[in-house]
């Protein structure tokens, strides 16, 4: 309405400032911003699930090849692959492989630990960790001495 209490025209309302048929091309804009930072805060959601499954998964490795070679070190009858296992279970994970022969000094495990589904990917995703530990035996060198002049 105008000051004279009348509808303003379609001429008077554009100079007035009334934007014609552009009129509410701010909110389209608005709205596909908007679904853009949606969809990217999904994204970060998903990399901060997967990043917080591969430290569960590194951190089982790590005790599961711990515990192993502590088994091969000072064997208690459990087996290195039994406890690291065991241990994996503990941590959230599942042991994927291990290569810690009995007697050895030396172990190398694999674990899996199961993401979920996400939200911008369909199928459900796993994540693996692995470590590897050494028994330094007190006495023994890492490398044969040197010999000679």
């Amino acid at each position: 309405m105008n000051a004279g209490g009348r509808l303003a025209s379609r001429r008077e309302r554009g100079a007035m400032g009334g934007g014609g048929c552009e009129r509410g091309s701010a909110s389209v804009v608005v709205g596909a911003v908007m679904g853009v930072l949606v969809v990217l805060a999904i994204g970060v959601a998903d990399v901060a699930r997967v990043l917080g499954a591969l430290a569960q998964a590194q951190t089982a490795a790590d005790a599961a090849a711990l515990a192993a070679v502590q088994e091969q070190a000072i064997p208690t009858g459990l087996g290195p692959e039994g406890l690291a296992a065991e241990y994996a279970v503990h941590n959230g994970a599942e042991l994927a492989s291990c290569v810690c022969e009995a007697g050895a000094f030396e172990s190398a495990v694999t674990v899996r630990v199961a993401v979920g589904p996400l939200f911008l990917l369909p199928d459900d995703r796993v994540v693996l960790g692995r470590a590897r530990a050494v028994v330094d035996l007190p006495g023994a060198s890492a490398s044969p001495a040197p010999t000679g002049p």
